[in-house]
């Protein structure tokens, strides 16, 4: 089933049937709704899977305010998707830059978020000053995709036909849904989004059960996680060998974490 706020939301998504709470599925930038394809059978043993594309990805809009792209705008919107789903409370997940997104939404609004899960974030845990020297990055690569379009878009390396660790199925859904990009949005998305992505700063405020799906491989997460595990209340953290991409480089054990952790979450 899929749904779309045409007039309070340009965020498309998809709510998958399922049994348990609600489970809103953030991807990270450049991914798509693909980003779940190797998860949603077993996730949808103990939830209802609610998959967004973000803005200027896949099926979403590329609004012009950027405003929309801000963080504190993500978080106004899976709002007013989880009120238009009729519920009072979801478990959220992420993944990298969805990540980033997820666990300020838990932050922000903790009486919602029944549980929350993520994957590996740079951004999400990036320390101070990270914001203001990637802005100066973000902005040479909207000058970039000013001038060249789709094909600097494409010659980014967190673009999913540079991957080499998917299973070609994944990578080819991930590469095609590539195409549906606008090239606008994903240069507000690294302009707006982007830099004020971090949330390392609160992340001792937490107040929700939180589990976080760690790949191991990816050496420049380390630092992050072990911070995580110190700094941040209620957080179980399950180990996988995977790099970035836990959720489909890992598939089988992600989603025995996460569908254990829910179910108990749940009761």
């Amino acid at each position: 089933m899929s749904r779309q706020l045409e007039e309070r939301s340009p965020i498309h998504y998809e709510v998958h049937d399922g049994a348990g709470p609600c489970l809103l599925l953030v991807h990270g930038m450049l991914a798509s709704r693909a980003q779940w394809r190797l998860n949603l059978d077993a996730l949808s043993e103990v939830s209802k899977p609610v998959v967004v594309e973000l803005l200027g990805h896949g099926r979403s809009s590329a609004p012009e305010d950027p405003d929309a792209y801000r963080p504190d705008g993500y978080v106004a919107a899976f709002e007013r998707i989880r009120e238009s789903l009729g519920v009072e409370r979801w478990v959220v997940c992420g993944q990298s830059l969805g990540a980033a997104l997820t666990l300020r939404y838990a932050l922000d609004h903790p009486e919602r978020a029944l549980a929350q899960i993520f994957t590996n974030s740079n951004s999400a845990l990036a320390e101070e000053g990270w914001g203001d020297q990637i802005r100066a990055a973000m902005q040479a690569q909207a000058r970039a995709i000013e001038a060249r379009g789709r094909e600097a878009i494409e010659a980014m390396p967190i673009h999913p036909r540079h991957s080499r660790r998917m299973p070609p199925d994944v990578k080819q859904a991930l590469v095609e849904d590539s195409a549906l990009h606008d090239p606008r949005g994903i240069l507000s998305c690294g302009l707006y989004t982007v830099p004020d992505s971090p949330v390392r700063a609160r992340v001792r405020e937490n107040r929700v059960p939180a589990l976080l799906v760690c790949g191991e491989r990816e050496q420049r997460f380390a630092p992050h996680r072990d911070y995580a595990e110190k700094a941040m209340p209620r957080l179980e953290v399950v180990s996988v060998d995977a790099g970035h991409a836990v959720n489909i480089e890992a598939a089988e054990p992600f989603n025995a974490a996460v569908t254990d952790f829910i179910r108990r979450a749940s009761r």
